[in-house]
């Protein structure tokens, strides 16, 4: 009987005690992970961030909310020596599709070789460095430029990117 009593006291102590905190376990993280790691794009420093953000944690939602509704993107295509080029919808879906398939993605923003800002608007060629891991055995190491124009929405105070010239040879 005193094995009945012993459990019967276990069982009662687990239950008395199950709604108090542990005071050797951390708490529960209340807040995003995102916290500190985001910018509130009220600067151009912030659209940078934010896009360093999207891409190291594959996040399209943030990466969409970089782009304004009119957002194009343009690339050279060197074999049939013409640009090609899509709107923000095409580039938010290619984009996710690049986040789905690979397993991580190192993105480093290098110097800025040019800037034109103004109150509104703003033309920053700048260059990066892009690790993408599809794989331990398939990595691509990209090196270029990007040609951004970014421009501020009165309404919001955000800037938000309209056009993006990739000035990579890859």
């Amino acid at each position: 009987t005193s094995k009945v009593g012993l459990l019967i006291n276990l069982i009662t102590i687990i239950i008395t005690f199950s709604g108090c905190l542990n005071p050797f376990a951390p708490a529960w993280e209340e807040s995003p992970v995102s916290e500190g790691l985001l910018s509130d794009q009220t600067d151009i420093n912030g659209v940078f961030k934010n896009f360093q953000y999207a891409y190291t944690f594959k996040d399209t939602t943030i990466y969409g909310k970089l782009l304004s509704d009119n957002f194009v993107f343009v690339y050279r295509d060197y074999e049939k020596g013409h640009d090609v080029s899509w709107g923000r919808d095409e580039d938010v879906r290619i984009t996710h599709l690049l986040f789905q398939s690979v397993q991580k993605i190192d993105l480093i923003w290098n110097n800025i070789l040019m800037s034109s800002i103004d109150s509104s608007q703003a033309v920053v060629i700048r260059g990066f460095n892009l690790l993408i891991t599809f794989n331990p055995i398939d990595i691509i190491r990209v090196d270029g430029k990007v040609n951004l124009t970014i421009e501020k929405n009165n309404a919001t105070n955000k800037w938000l990117i309209t056009r993006w010239r990739d000035e990579s040879n890859f």
